[in-house]
């Protein structure tokens, strides 16, 4: 009989401090420590977020712990964030693992933050099963654009990218053009379900391959912008709800058109989502609209595993556990830690 494991996922990759703990595919707890100083300026500030991290981590994971109500002496392993993202933020988390591992004598687990994306779907859900392999990858982050085979949980191979911005920061930057609080992308989505999504056309870049580009569409939507605005001077208020509807069909439709070539290409017929950008509407409307006229078999993430989790390193930890996929006290953490 296989003995239950118990995993302390750490997330501290970008600006959320996250602490989880699993019992094998199950999460017992998913705690997260929001840093709200970013806000006012328009982005993550690296040395404020590795701070804030020093400052949240131990509270986070003692939360996750007690919500579990486990102790910390009946852990199997910790898993830890070790990139791509933030320099100092990931050494506050991998520096935390790494000690806490070491005090308690039990294995320690490095994990690729896009992997974790992706892999989300093996936690346990009631609602809906984990997807079969091979499948079609896509990772849609403020950081990320990524289309990636996956063979297995650990066979993952990068088919596509943006050679620019990711999906998230293109609606961060033309949510700031508009005078929206950061993150910029849950306001556009709320603000275009009141617009109409053909009121303004914005050309889509032509890019070989599956890679795609949004700095292009997002300078068109800056100079339409300024170019009202020096006719109109409210014409952002007057269009406000029409200009996120836009811009946002605009961007999910780059890179769907993306996905659907690649699906084609390698034939899968599971295309599994990953990132912040996955809780947003226009994505999940456009999946579901697929998935009910061309069979396609999509897997949406719960809305709690969308932005940056530790239940999602802890998923992956416990996979990595029982495939004996163990790290070293020596291991660094990457910044811009690929895939393979």
């Amino acid at each position: 009989m296989k003995k239950t494991s118990y995993i302390l996922g750490i997330e501290s990759s970008c600006d959320d401090t996250a602490a989880a703990i699993l019992k094998d595919n199950v999460v017992l707890s998913n705690c997260i420590a929001n840093q709200k100083i970013h806000q006012s300026y328009g982005g993550v500030v690296p040395e404020l977020a590795s701070r804030a991290h020093q400052v949240n981590i131990v509270p986070v994971v003692q939360q996750a712990l007690s919500i579990a109500n486990i102790d910390k002496k009946e852990l199997s392993a910790i898993a830890y964030t070790r990139g791509p993202g933030l320099l100092g933020s990931l050494l506050v988390g991998s520096s935390f693992a790494k000690s806490l591992a070491l005090s308690l004598d039990i294995p320690l687990i490095e994990v690729n933050h896009m992997q974790a994306h992706l892999l989300c779907h093996f936690i346990k859900n009631e609602d809906q099963p984990a997807p079969e392999f091979p499948f079609l990858g896509v990772t849609l982050s403020g950081g990320h654009t990524q289309l990636v085979m996956v063979e297995s949980h650990f066979e993952m191979k990068e088919i596509g990218k943006t050679l620019d911005d990711a999906i998230g920061e293109a609606f961060d930057k033309c949510g700031k053009i508009m005078g929206l609080n950061y993150p910029a992308g849950p306001e556009i989505d709320r603000l275009a379900k009141e617009g109409k999504p053909n009121a303004f056309d914005f050309p889509i870049p032509k890019v070989d391959g599956l890679d795609v580009s949004y700095s292009g569409l997002k300078t068109a939507f800056i100079n339409l912008v300024h170019k009202n605005c020096m006719k109109n001077p409210s014409f952002i208020k007057e269009n406000l709800n029409d200009l996120c509807a836009s811009i946002q069909k605009t961007l999910v439709t780059v890179i769907m058109k993306k996905i659907i070539i690649a699906k084609e290409k390698y034939d899968l017929n599971s295309v599994v989502i990953g990132g912040g950008v996955a809780a947003n509407s226009e994505i999940r409307k456009v999946l579901g609209q697929k998935a009910e006229q061309d069979q396609w078999k999509v897997f949406l993430p719960p809305f709690q595993y969308t932005t940056d989790n530790a239940a999602m390193i802890g998923i992956v930890g416990y996979h990595k556990l029982l495939n004996h996929q163990l790290g070293s006290m020596n291991q660094s953490v990457s910044a811009r830690l690929s895939l393979s």
